[in-house]
């Protein structure tokens, strides 16, 4: 090779190295990835990612788990958004950070449909309507057509309690409350676990809960599983018929997945959906994920952007209907 041709193949390089996204380099550079979860560890979604950060190991690297809570979510997604679009800081995106906050919040932080870019889902839950199994035998309640027709024939005299206004189960029992055409006053609880507990206690009545935080009490015959809010019947759950069977398409269930900022290349967002989708697809991870009550799910990352929107919009109208307001 003569001295003109070396030259100019080596102009060439340059220049094409000089066109690769930084973010392409910084993600090979060796450096750990950090994936920030935007809720307080030792949750369901925080053992999730932790499970996934583990089995990544061989085709990423390091994967630190930074566990950044507070604000409904809100801190942590913020984070996320306004990360270096470099490949080494990715995160979760949930249920309430990119679908209910937007319209629950007064002010928001960040823009859940412009300041990110979907990896793949992980995971989907389905929600469960339970009502204190005392109850439910004191008050003859075995089905859910039972609880409906003990509602309106007794005007306001159940209740049902949540996490919080605004709470996936807020949600839930509002939208349960309006396609039945029954009322049942809402009693608000500072977080998932003391409504269950207000739920045992026979404070409550009924409340649709996560299926994973109520299956224990639900096998120990503590609560009775009327239904479940997802589109089909749970395969955790026998018997158990789904309320979109009484009231079309009804469907509320608990996701969360992986995001990256929003000015991430797509060759880094393909390299990390490859990566987590292989461990989505395990046999290891479905068991692991089996033992929560947790389906994975894994997509493209299209799919994902997809899926986020269309949940957007169906909580908008949700959200909105409640009247739950966090200012």
């Amino acid at each position: 090779m003569n001295r003109r041709n070396l030259t100019t193949l080596l102009a060439g390089a340059a220049l094409v190295a000089a066109a690769l996204p930084h973010a392409a380099m910084a993600q090979d550079s060796g450096q750990p990835i950090r994936l920030i979860v935007p809720y307080a560890p030792g949750g369901p979604i925080d053992v999730t990612a932790r499970a996934l950060a583990e089995r990544v190991r061989d085709s990423l690297g390091t994967v630190i788990i930074d566990n950044k809570g507070g604000a409904g979510g809100n801190i942590g997604a913020d984070a996320i958004a306004k990360a270096a679009p470099d490949g080494l800081t990715i995160g979760i995106s949930a249920t309430a950070t990119h679908a209910v906050n937007p319209w629950l919040y007064s002010r928001m932080p960040y823009d859940a449909g412009k300041d990110f870019a979907g990896i793949t889902q992980m995971v989907r839950v389905p929600n469960v309507l339970v009502i204190n199994a005392a109850k439910a035998e004191q008050l003859k309640i075995n089905t859910l057509a039972d609880l409906i027709a003990y509602a309106k024939a007794n005007p306001a005299k159940l209740n049902y309690g949540s996490g919080g206004n605004g709470s996936a189960g807020h949600l839930a029992g509002e939208m349960f409350k309006q396609r039945a055409g029954i009322f049942a006053l809402h009693i608000p609880y500072r977080g998932a676990n003391p409504a269950q507990l207000a739920l045992l206690a026979g404070e409550v009545d009924f409340n649709i809960d996560n299926l994973a935080a109520a299956a224990p009490n639900i096998r120990a015959g503590k609560l009775k599983a009327l239904a479940v809010t997802s589109l089909a019947a749970s395969p955790n759950l026998p018997g158990v018929p789904p309320l979109s069977a009484t009231f079309k398409d009804f469907s509320i269930d608990t996701w969360w997945g992986l995001v990256a900022p929003a000015a991430t290349p797509k060759p880094v967002i393909d390299k990390l959906n490859k990566a987590f989708v292989a461990a989505l697809n395990a046999p290891e991870t479905k068991t692991r994920f089996g033992l929560l009550l947790a389906e994975p799910v894994a997509t493209t990352p299209a799919q994902f952007d997809s899926f986020m929107a269309s949940e957007r919009a169906k909580y908008q109208q949700v959200v909105k209907a409640s009247g739950a307001k966090v200012d």
